[in-house]
């Protein structure tokens, strides 16, 4: 099947962000086949990209979207406090169905604001059904997806190599398609580092890579040299926020070649650290973005990429510019996640996971930079079509789910079990 994109604003993020003006992208099996001027449409559909905007799907590097039918249940809430109510007091109470409609509602609506590969932190894992509930969701929704395989942070004995091991035989023997896996163990910073070596030998026997939340403390104050003592640094590790770790620890994540993920709204609400972009970028680490939790900040990559720029310069060095940002939110965060082969850039071969935003809107309109506007102005509502591996997803500004109301039904049932109990 051939589809052109014709006559948009195309802004590729490979190896930097640039603009096309007028441009059409041809698809071809569900890849990028070119990109450029007056692109033969000859057995091609052809959709009009005029006043539209045509980059990359947004990648989002961390996000717990079991946690959608809790948003905005901790605005004003510390990390102590978040811990203690939505992972020690809520959690519990989900059962399997009450996952699949949350992570399915949060896949849909990553999706309906352009966000087309998610990396889902599911540290919810209570039973296998709970593991087979949240892929059928990710399955359902039509995300790129990494699903990251946890047990709850403060439930080591949750922890179900058992269960790693079957879903991994299970659902990824095969070729990779839209969803591949992690493990998301608890790690160094919140577990006993001889139970962290074992999850990491796990990772290692079933060719995982892993994503952890890290933090100076409360178990251990030096995470990332706990780690190298060990002999457990290894490149495919994804190390989310890290805000508190010294220098020291940033330069041992750098030379092991781990990515970081940094989600700047959550993190300077919940007071989890100072922000870290700069220092992230004065280390060389390849740094992705996310939302983290809807029950705190917004749930779409504009605000995550407003944030990430507002908080970009702590020490009073310059602010990062609104085109890294944006590969941050695209072709980085691919990299973070070991998907910079497959997405993340309009470079040819790639997978076609592409947006398409709407520019003939009062926010939008003569726009002068298309990268910045992208960056300060859009907003969810200017998603107009999305598609994840040359297949539409959203069109017009309505996403093609079969059964969305019966989606946001189950979310609001979800929502009293787990909240009322």
């Amino acid at each position: 099947m051939r589809m052109l994109l014709r006559g948009g604003d195309v802004i590729d993020t490979e190896p930097e962000p640039v603009v096309h003006r007028g441009a059409d992208v041809l698809i071809e099996d569900g890849r990028i086949a070119a990109v450029g001027a007056d692109l033969p449409a000859d057995g091609a559909q052809v959709v009009d990209a005029t006043d539209r905007i045509v980059l990359p799907g947004f990648v989002d590097t961390h996000r717990h979207l079991w946690q959608t039918p809790l948003r905005s249940l901790t605005v004003g809430t510390d990390l102590r406090g978040y811990l203690d109510l939505v992972i020690g007091r809520i959690g519990p109470r989900y059962r399997a169905e009450d996952l699949r409609v949350a992570t399915l509602a949060g896949a849909l609506e990553c999706l309906d604001a352009g966000i087309t590969t998610v990396q889902d932190f599911s540290h919810i894992q209570y039973s296998p059904e709970h593991s087979e509930a949240t892929l059928e969701a990710l399955r359902e929704a039509g995300i790129r997806a990494v699903y990251g395989h946890g047990y709850p942070v403060f439930e080591h004995d949750r922890r179900t190599p058992a269960d790693v091991r079957r879903v991994r035989e299970r659902h990824f023997s095969g070729e990779a398609g839209e969803l591949t896996m992690a493990l998301a163990p608890v790690g160094p910073s919140f577990a006993p580092i001889e139970l962290t070596e074992q999850d990491w030998r796990l990772a290692d026997e079933l060719d995982l890579p892993i994503t952890v939340h890290v933090a100076s403390g409360p178990v251990a104050t030096r995470p990332i040299e706990e780690l190298r003592r060990r002999g457990l640094l290894r490149p495919d590790t994804l190390y989310v926020h890290g805000n508190s770790l010294p220098d020291e620890e940033l330069t041992l994540i750098a030379d092991s070649g781990a990515a970081v993920s940094l989600t700047p709204g959550t993190e300077e609400l919940m007071n989890v650290g100072p922000p870290a972009i700069d220092r992230m970028r004065a280390a060389g680490i390849t740094t992705g973005l996310g939302a983290d939790v809807v029950t705190t900040v917004a749930g779409d990559m504009f605000s995550v990429m407003r944030a990430a720029q507002l908080t970009s310069s702590p020490n009073g060095r310059p602010r990062v510019g609104a085109a890294e940002v944006l590969r941050m939110a695209t072709l980085d965060g691919a990299r973070a996640l070991g998907l910079g082969d497959r997405v993340g850039s309009l470079r040819p071969g790639k997978a076609a996971d592409i947006v398409l935003l709407r520019t003939d809107t009062l926010n939008m309109v003569a726009a002068h930079d298309p990268i910045a506007a992208v960056v300060t102005a859009a907003h969810p509502g200017n998603v107009d079509t999305v598609l994840v591996a040359g297949k539409i997803v959203k069109r017009d500004g309505r996403l093609l789910h079969p059964n969305l109301p019966g989606v946001l039904d189950g979310v609001r049932k979800a929502a009293e079990h787990v909240v009322t109990g």
